[in-house]
């Protein structure tokens, strides 16, 4: 089979499209550049919503690129089952976007955070967390003003219930996400959003903390190969 084909989506203020295009590459697959303003997907196998500042995050981060031309037609068929990984501002799309529920919000220091940080994997049964194991403990950066994850109480509970929490804080809780999460999934597990950076912990060579984000890329890699 050929490679397996990653969108890696870029709107007005993207930052980390290239380096997510370097990740997916450095997996196995091929890097398939997709434009905000387009209404064309390319015929790609998944798509990945790297981190930025969409818009310059003007509005509410997430707000406008959600209705940017391309989201008219991810938003479908990411709802039939098309994988797409949000990291960041890539998360915090997803939920404007409604297909994962919630909302980020200023964090809790009302500081920007920018560190290394150690997340739990909570589930490794996502279709961009099979190269995991439940427990497992990352270390990945992150850097955001807006990442404390909040929703309703019974949103919480039915995200707890499902095992939709994919990844939780520990080590410290850096912007005061309930519940300490760090990233979620839709019901079926196609669709994750996490705050923290894969893209930025794949290989030695950058000074990353550690190459724990290339698993994420591995496993749809390994995903769409079975397919």
């Amino acid at each position: 089979m050929s490679a397996a084909r990653v969108g890696v989506v870029t709107f007005p203020g993207t930052l980390d499209d290239q380096d997510a295009a370097r990740a997916v590459r450095l997996a196995g697959a091929e890097a398939v550049s997709l434009w905000h303003g387009d209404h064309d997907l390319k015929g790609v196998d998944a798509v990945f919503l790297p981190g930025g500042f969409s818009y310059g995050d003007y509005l509410r981060c997430g707000a406008i690129s959600r209705f940017a031309p391309l989201m008219e037609e991810l938003i479908p068929a990411a709802k039939s089952g098309l994988p797409v990984l949000g990291t960041c501002n890539g998360f915090q799309i997803l939920c404007e976007a409604h297909l994962l529920p919630g909302a980020l919000t200023r964090n809790a220091s009302l500081h920007y955070v920018c560190r290394d940080q150690r997340i739990k994997v909570e589930s490794a049964t996502t279709t961009w967390t099979s190269a995991f194991e439940p427990g497992q403990e990352l270390v990945l950066p992150i850097k955001h003003g807006e990442g404390r994850y909040v929703a309703s109480a019974d949103t919480l509970e039915a995200l707890e219930a499902n095992g939709q929490v994919v990844f939780r804080y520990v080590g410290g809780n850096p912007n005061g996400s309930l519940n300490d999460i760090a990233g979620i999934s839709n019901e079926t597990g196609t669709i994750v959003g996490l705050m923290p950076h894969p893209e930025h912990a794949v290989e030695d060579l950058v000074g990353a903390p550690s190459t724990d984000g290339i698993g994420f890329f591995t496993s749809i890699l390994k995903k769409l190969v079975n397919v």
